[in-house]
């Protein structure tokens, strides 16, 4: 193993000690953890801009959600650049190496750019959280038990982010962007509470935070009446969240093993990672559902030939097939889906909720409706002086949005 000139400076300014191995102390992990965290903003990039084409080019339609996507991302690539310099300054090399290799000014930069890096960490969580209640909001119905919790979820979410960033800020006193380690010397005395523990802390309302962005999909799906295959499949849309908490879970596991183990530093490179992936993750679990657009899109084409033939067939079996039907409004209804791509204009598409029940009388005129979204296809055919029906009265396929 080759040894840093650096490592090899310290031993030739007799700052290492004898029983310290160099070779020890040249160990890294530092070039991939620095690969697997710029992978992680990529791909999650590149999604958030397919994603913000179906809104605006596909859909033509931006929300909230969409606008808190892209302050999140702001906040997360300030938060990966740090990433890659503190790695680059060695925070995340053995215990050893930060105390007798490292300066102390560049010790100190190093909690510096690390108390700034975990609140924008907290901060770009924040964010990503609130932009998924956005968008689960715009899920439900504007009425309900669950339209309720999904309010009540946002100030949940401040009310956790409070604390985290509280304890950020003021974890010494006098305040201070240091983390003094035992053994390093400042010319001012800081009482501070430890890194542990507040890290601890953090990562537990993290996770708590995280396990309420699932349970919300969770029981939107649960409360659909569809068949198990068809709240499986939505469940592999909705749920990519499961891994987030997953994620969430190590750090919290990778915190308490970085303050209380004798090299804790040996773990920072792999808790920059999983804190990465976790604003990654999450990013990614929201941006999944907005890009069907995308897909609906590219072979609209396809679908709208296939259609067409269908709907041929189907005319020609009502023409010789068709029954009178009573003049009383038809309370058939599809099942209820949690996600609708109605087709907007020419090829535009859109996401929304389906959770209303519309009925129509013979006449066509709407009797009955209910609050956020149900599509409902009726057919209506009747004889006049035992003529044919007229095509405007020959079948009348009916949608309605709220």
């Amino acid at each position: 193993m080759t040894i840093p000139s650096d490592i090899l400076a310290a031993e030739a300014a007799g700052r290492i000690p004898s029983d310290v191995s160099l070779n020890y102390l040249a160990q890294s992990r530092d070039h991939s953890a620095i690969v697997g965290i710029l992978f992680m903003v990529c791909l999650t990039g590149i999604l958030l801009i397919v994603r913000l084409y179906a809104r605006f080019f596909i859909v033509k339609k931006v929300g909230f959600d969409d606008a808190l996507a892209i302050l999140t991302m702001l906040v997360y690539i300030s938060f990966v650049a740090l990433s890659v310099v503190l790695i680059q300054l060695g925070s995340g090399r053995h215990i050893e190496y930060i105390q007798y290799v490292l300066s102390m000014a560049t010790v100190r930069e190093t909690e510096v750019l690390d108390f700034v890096a975990h609140v924008l960490y907290t901060t770009a969580l924040f964010f990503c959280r609130l932009s998924g209640l956005a968008f689960y909001f715009r899920l439900t119905a504007r009425a309900g038990k669950l339209h309720i919790a999904i309010l009540a979820a946002a100030p949940f979410l401040f009310i956790a982010y409070l604390p985290q960033l509280f304890l950020l800020i003021f974890h010494c006193s006098p305040v201070t962007g240091l983390w003094p380690y035992a053994w390093q010397s400042e010319p001012i005395t800081y009482k501070c509470l430890s890194w542990g523990l507040v890290y601890s802390v953090n990562s537990g309302l993290s996770l708590a935070c995280d396990v309420l962005m699932f349970v919300i999909p969770a029981i939107l799906i649960k409360q659909l009446h569809v068949s198990m295959e068809k709240k499986i499949k939505l469940s592999l849309v909705m749920f990519p969240g499961v891994f987030v908490i997953i994620i969430s879970a190590i750090r919290v596991w990778l915190v308490v093993r970085g303050q209380w183990a004798s090299d804790g530093s040996w773990a920072y490179n792999p808790m920059l990672c999983v804190e990465n992936a976790e604003i990654a993750g999450t990013m990614i679990a929201l941006s999944v559902p907005a890009l069907k657009p995308v897909f609906g899109n590219l072979f609209s084409h396809l679908t709208e030939y296939t259609s067409s033939h269908t709907r041929s067939r189907s005319a020609g079996k009502l023409r010789s097939h068709s029954k009178p039907v009573s003049g009383m409004g038809s309370h058939t209804r599809d099942d209820k889906r949690l996600l609708n791509w109605a087709k907007l204009g020419h090829d535009d598409y859109e996401m929304m909720p389906s959770e209303v029940s519309v009925t129509r009388d013979a006449n066509g005129s709407i009797i009955s409706s209910r609050p956020g979204i149900k599509v409902t296809n009726e057919v209506n055919v009747s004889r006049v002086d035992g003529r044919t029906p007229s095509p405007e009265h020959s079948s009348r396929p009916s949608s309605r949005n709220t």
